[in-house]
C-alpha cells in the first residue's frame, strides 16, 4: 500500500499522453514542495479552529518525501519533453547532442 500511495503521484506523468506541454505542467504542478507545504498550512489552521486533519500531515509527508526522492534521483521539473528537466537532460537523451 506505501509503494502505490509513493508512486500515485507519478500519475501526473500522464499529461504526456496529451501533449508535451500539459505532461510537463501536470508534472510541474504536482512535483514541487508548495502542494505539500500548503497542506501543512491546512493542517495548521485547522488545528487552530480545533478541528482534527491529520491525515493532512500524512498527505503532506508521503508528498514532500516522493518530490524529494525525485530530486535525488535526478528527475527535476520538467521543461517540455519528459527528458529535458531543470537539471539538465536525463536518461538515454543525456548522451546525445541536442
Amino acid at each position: 500500500m506505501l509503494i502505490a500511495a509513493f508512486l500515485a503521484f507519478d500519475l501526473s506523468a500522464l499529461g504526456y499522453l496529451i501533449s508535451q506541454r500539459v505532461g510537463a505542467l501536470r508534472y510541474i504542478l504536482v512535483h514541487n514542495h508548495a502542494p505539500p507545504t500548503g497542506l501543512i498550512e491546512s493542517w495548521a489552521a485547522l488545528q487552530f479552529a480545533d478541528v482534527d486533519a491529520d491525515w493532512l500531515v500524512l498527505l503532506a509527508a508521503c508528498w514532500g518525501f516522493h518530490v524529494a526522492v525525485d530530486r535525488a534521483l535526478g528527475y527535476g521539473l520538467k521543461l517540455g519533453p519528459f527528458t529535458h528537466t531543470h537539471f539538465g537532460v536525463i536518461g538515454r537523451a543525456a548522451g546525445q547532442d541536442t
